[in-house]
This record gives structure tokens, sequence and C-alpha cells, in this order.
């Protein structure tokens, strides 16, 4: 059984980012505990929260890594986003438990 601690710690490392950019706004302040928020949508983003526990997928690692290589991190209110439709997103977010 191969560890994919790399790809844990480096999933890690891009959500803090994010989330280091952000300020803390109401909309920030009503996510529990053990959850994030992500904003899914080719064009315009819808907001999900979802469980920390995906961040240890290797489904949702390739699709983050995929995402930061085509577009990148640096969303100008320091949002966490990923570029893709909003029902693959929930597709695959149903199907690792995330809600």
């Amino acid at each position: 059984m191969a560890i994919r601690m790399p790809r844990i710690i480096q999933a890690r490392k891009i959500l803090k980012r994010s989330l280091s950019n952000g300020s803390t706004t109401p909309a920030s302040m009503d996510i529990p505990k053990g959850y994030f928020a992500i904003y899914v949508g080719e064009q315009e983003k819808k907001r999900f929260v979802v469980s920390v526990s995906l961040l240890s997928e290797p489904t949702f690692q390739e699709l983050l890594h995929q995402a930061e290589e085509e577009f990148g991190y640096n969303h100008p209110m320091g949002r966490l986003a990923i570029p893709c439709s909003e029902d693959v997103f929930t597709d695959l977010a149903s199907r690792l438990g995330a809600f």
C-alpha cells in the first residue's frame, strides 16, 4: 500500500494559502469546524462547504492539482476556486461523502 502523504500535505498547504489571503467575513464565519468553503464553476462560481476529509482523497487532490496548474490559486478575494462544472464537482464530492 502506497502512502500519499506528500499529496495530502500539498493539498493542506494550498488550502492554508487560500484561507490566509481572505479576511474574516460573515460568510467565512458560518463554516463549521472540520469543513471549508470552495467555489466551483466555470463562469459564475457557486459556494460549497465540504468536509476537510476531502483533502485526503486522491481524486480531489488531482482536481486541485489540475486547477493549480491551469489557473493558479491567486484569487483576488482569497477564495479557493475550482473552475470545473458544478455537476462534475457535486458528483465527485457526493461519491466521496464530502457533504
